[in-house]
Parts: structure tokens; sequence; C-alpha cells
């Protein structure tokens, strides 16, 4: 019985070690359906619509980030975000897991739109859509409704840049620039329709470095190597863009949640904001 009793704690510490390694806001398909059942919770997709409606999730809702989006593709006002989660049945205090077909562009872009927005309390399933039918577990074509409920925002400046913080972070050892977006559109080497090149002084690490070939988030020593490499380091204020922010999403969750970086926000406007002002330099 003494062995036994040994042995169920040795378990127990490995699984808290192997937590601790891992993001906290990230759960894995296998352990989704328990955690879904605690009460005042509910699940995401942040799938297009005519993909959700494909398969999805049992009985997840679908918010297309999409439609949270002005003509340039930054945030509409907190408020009339608000009001369109409350419609879905969404509010700050629910326990929220986001999830998109396994790339983590659109459930990595959700997190940080609704930590932003103060949300208490938000995950997103490790490999998506994809995770989840490899495991096995239930998808459906049948649409998922909730309660209309009050999303009350208190949008935190601290997770958002904007150009005026950009500008002044460039030339200063204070902060680091991080670009999400690929190698080629990188160094302006891609076929693009916007000026070429990047953010000067940005370094580059391309947001699928942050995920393994299942498309699930790196391990917490992976991703902390991967940002060291790159200069990436605690002591200064990151800030994180890609050409819309859509893949800064997933880079802001692996350094905030997986790394514990204190200062670390999204450029909602991002590269196409930046490049669309011929004031402002890009590098190649």
């Amino acid at each position: 019985m003494k062995k036994l009793r040994i042995s169920f704690i040795y378990t127990l510490l490995i699984l808290f070690v192997v937590g601790l390694a891992q993001a906290q806001d990230v759960i894995s398909a296998k352990d989704l359906p328990a955690y879904l059942k605690q009460d005042n919770t509910i699940l995401i997709s942040a799938q297009k619509a005519v993909d959700y409606n494909k398969i999805h999730i049992t009985g997840a809702i679908n918010i297309d980030h999409n439609s949270l989006y002005n003509d340039m593709t930054m945030l509409l006002p907190a408020n009339q975000i608000a009001q369109m989660l409350g419609k879905d049945g969404v509010n700050q205090n629910m326990k929220i897991v986001l999830y998109d077909e396994g790339s983590s562009k659109y459930s990595g872009r959700m997190y940080w739109i609704l930590t932003y927005l103060g949300a208490k309390d938000v995950k997103i399933l490790d490999g998506g859509l994809e995770a989840w039918k490899a495991a096995r577990k239930p998808v459906t074509r049948t649409a998922t409704t909730a309660k209309a409920t009050t999303f009350t925002p208190t949008p935190n400046p601290a997770y958002i840049a904007t150009m005026a913080e950009v500008k002044k972070a460039i030339d200063n050892p204070a902060y680091v620039i991080v670009d999400a977006r690929t190698p080629e559109e990188y160094n302006g080497t891609n076929e693009t329709d916007l000026r070429l090149g990047h953010i000067p002084s940005a370094v580059n690490i391309n947001y699928t470095e942050l995920l393994d070939a299942k498309g699930n988030l790196k391990s917490k020593d992976e991703l902390a190597s991967i940002y060291a490499k790159a200069g990436v380091t605690k002591d200064k204020t990151v800030i994180v863009y890609c050409k819309t922010s859509v893949r800064a999403g997933i880079e802001f969750l692996a350094l905030k949640s997986a790394l514990d970086f204190p200062k670390v926000k999204v450029y909602d406007g991002a590269f196409l904001e930046w490049q669309s002002n011929n004031a402002n330099k890009v590098s190649m």
C-alpha cells in the first residue's frame, strides 16, 4: 500500500511538472470535455461561418474573428465588440475556450482580443479542430446558439500598441519589435500589393516556429529558446505584429501565458497600417 501511495504521488508530481512546461492558457483535446462540463463555460469556434457550417466541434458557437474589425482590419470600438459578444452569449466572467481549424492564427487572434477586452479566463484548444478530430471527439454540422448576455469591456491599454508607440520603439533599447510573418514577407521577397519589407529594427519570428508538426504549441523550453535567440527578453516591452496582426495573437499567448513575459503588446494596425503611411520607413 505504501508503494502504491508513493507511486501515485510521484505520478501527480510528474503531471504537475509537465503542466508547468506548457502554456497555462492552452488545453488539450483530451482534457477539453471535462473542462467544458464546468459551470459558466463556453466553447467558441473562430472559423469562418462557411467552414463552421461544414464541420465544427459539437456544442461550439461560432464567432468569426473577421466580424470584429473595421475596413482596415483594426478592432472596432470596444463597446461595439462587447455588444456583439454579448448577443452571441459571451461575457467577460465566463470560462472561454477558443479553437480554429488548426493553424492557431484565428484562435490566437480571438485570444488577444478577448484578453485585451478584459475577459478573465480565456484558453485555446491546442491543435484546434484537427487535434479534436484526431482524438475521435464528436463533431457536427448543426449550429449551436447561446443565450444572450452582457459583456462589460475593460480594455487594457497595456496589451495594445499604437503606431506612435511603434515609432518610439524602433530606436529604443527598452523595446523589441517582433514580426510574426514569413521570412519572405519580412525580407520583402514575396509578391504583395504592400510596400516590401518590415518595420525598422523588427526581428523576425514566424508564428509557425512556435508550433510543432501537429500544430500544437511547443514546450516552454523550446519557446524560450526561440525568443532568446532573437534577442526577445523579459526586461523589454515586446510589440508583436504581422500583416494584419492576426498571426500576432498566438505569439502574444506564447509570450504572456507560456513564458510569463510582463510587457507584451500587439500592434493592431500592423504592417498594413504602417506601410500605408509613406512617411513611415520600411527595411529590407
